[in-house]
Formats: C-alpha cells, sequence, structure tokens
C-alpha cells in the first residue's frame, strides 16, 4: 500500500476509530465531567483524557500499518498524533470551542437539545426531556473530525 491516498485512507479510518473507542470508552466519566472545569484539577482531567485518547490511536495504528503494510514515518506520525492531540486539548476545555461557536455564530446550535435552547426538546408536559444529542456534542465531534483529518494528511505525506 504505498501510495499517499491509500496510507491517508487508511490512517484516518484508524485514526477515527481510535476517537471513537478513546473518546467514548477509554475516556473515564470523571474526566468527561471535569475536563471543562476552570484550574489545574480541569487542565489535568482533560489532559489525562487525550493522554488516553492518542494512546488509544496510537495503539490501534501500529498493527494497522503492520499489518496492511504502511509505509509510516515517525516523525509524521508524532506530528500527526501531536497536532490531533493539542487540538483535542484545546477543544475539550469546552470554553474555548464555545467561544469560537460564539465567533462563528454558532451559538444557539451550540446550545441545541439543552435548556437553554428555545426550542429545547420537552415531554408531554412541556418539561424539558433530556437528550443525547446536542448541538454542543456536534460541534465538538466535528471538530475533532477535522483534525483527525489534517493528522491523518500529516501521517500520510510525512
Amino acid at each position: 500500500m504505498d501510495t499517499p491516498a491509500a496510507v491517508f485512507a487508511a490512517v484516518f479510518v484508524t485514526l477515527y476509530t481510535g476517537h471513537q473507542v478513546g473518546d467514548h470508552w477509554v475516556q473515564s466519566s470523571c474526566q468527561a465531567a471535569r475536563k471543562g472545569d476552570k484550574g489545574r484539577a480541569g487542565r489535568w482531567a482533560c489532559t489525562r483524557h487525550v493522554i488516553g485518547l492518542t494512546a488509544t490511536k496510537g495503539a490501534l495504528l501500529i498493527p494497522a500499518a503492520l499489518l496492511l503494510d504502511l509505509r509510516l514515518s515517525v516523525l509524521g506520525v508524532a506530528l500527526g498524533l501531536a497536532v490531533d492531540a493539542g487540538t483535542h486539548w484545546w477543544a475539550d476545555r469546552r470554553v474555548t470551542l464555545a467561544r469560537l461557536a460564539r465567533l462563528v455564530h454558532k451559538g444557539e446550535f451550540m446550545s441545541l437539545g439543552t435548556p437553554a435552547h428555545p426550542h429545547h426538546p420537552t415531554d408531554a408536559k412541556g418539561l424539558y426531556a433530556p437528550t443525547l444529542g446536542t448541538g454542543a456534542y456536534a460541534l465538538d465531534q466535528s471538530f475533532h473530525v477535522l483534525f483527525l483529518f489534517v493528522a491523518s494528511l500529516l501521517v500520510a505525506a510525512i
């Protein structure tokens, strides 16, 4: 599998899989709840999450590279994972991504599915009905996928 396009495709699928597993299965409940907190505790929770996430991606990338005969450079892998980890940490601090959403006029969308949204989901009595499908989650995940794309380009091209 020599072509850069094939390497990119294999790396992207692998990193996307690692992202899904690392962001949802490896991340602890404490990390998920605390990673957006102010101060040292929030930064440390986010850092622990990103370490586990990046380790998961690396743990999947190694066998994929070996079994698929992907010719990856150490520099490309290191740079790709570093960009992915850094941007993931930035977005998962929450306030940063919320500021970006407001800056690009996505603040209302970010509140979709929460009581803060003017058209939040309700039950039969008109009370807030919790949902897992929020605008904040959609913006968070799409931001991460954008940088998985960038990371995959770096890994494949370097």
